[in-house]
């Protein structure tokens, strides 16, 4: 599409199979971050490659805008419900932006509690620096899963951060929605070659009308 930004997308997979190194309840693992957490919930296993691969983008790729995109959480549909993705980022500007784009592009957001202070205490841990899943499963769980992850590049790091929690809107029945596609087109569409993706955007944009070549490429795409 043109963008115009250096890009990086970092695909954070892992084979999530029974083995003889399979994580187990009471392991401790060092983090691509070098913090430790001790597993708590073998169910919780996401987050884990989740938060290296932001560690990565922050330590290796130098990104200074980090956005995590994944099926987390079960809790997420009943935060947000199934039509809509939970946003959680330590950037307000961003999480308007975030709110924006999917209300122009049809791929729902709608923003989680961030507040670290006070939730990120639910992976307390006597022997790491953290449990990989919450005491209190009762106080806001989707927030407290974004923050683990956060927790990897730190709460103090200068950069925004942003983490979607797609895991509800992505399926309708047995069938996949494709979502998400569209969101990230439209958030950082600003930064594009494309005028279609340049009107949607939240970001970089003026507010003022647009120019008449491009009102014009907009309409006709819209009827393809």
């Amino acid at each position: 599409q043109g963008f115009k930004d250096n890009l990086h997308a970092v695909f954070c997979l892992a084979e999530n199979a029974v083995g003889p190194r399979a994580t187990r309840p009471d392991d401790i693992h060092v983090l691509y971050s070098g913090k430790t957490v001790e597993i708590n919930n073998t169910d919780a296993e996401g987050r884990l490659i989740l938060a290296d691969g932001v560690a990565y983008a922050c330590k290796d790729l130098g990104a200074d805008i980090i956005l995590d995109m994944a099926t987390l959480t079960g809790a997420q549909g009943i935060a947000t419900g199934k039509y809509h993705a939970a946003v959680l980022t330590n950037n307000e500007e961003w999480e308007k932006a975030c709110v924006k784009a999917g209300r122009n592009c049809g791929d729902l957001v709608h923003p989680l509690v961030y507040c670290p202070e006070l939730h990120f205490s639910e992976f307390t841990s006597a022997v790491a620096d953290m449990k990989n899943s919450v005491a209190d499963r009762d106080n806001t769980p989707s927030s407290c899963a974004g923050l683990f992850i956060a927790s990897h590049i730190g709460f103090d790091w200068p950069g925004v951060w942003v983490h979607i929690d797609i895991a509800a809107p992505v399926h309708a029945g047995e069938r996949a929605t494709g979502y998400g596609v569209a969101l990230l087109l439209s958030l950082f569409g600003g930064a594009s070659e494309d005028p279609l993706l340049n009107l949607v955007s939240p970001l970089g944009c003026s507010g003022d009308s647009p120019p008449e070549d491009m009102e014009r490429d907009s309409k006709r795409r819209r009827l393809v």
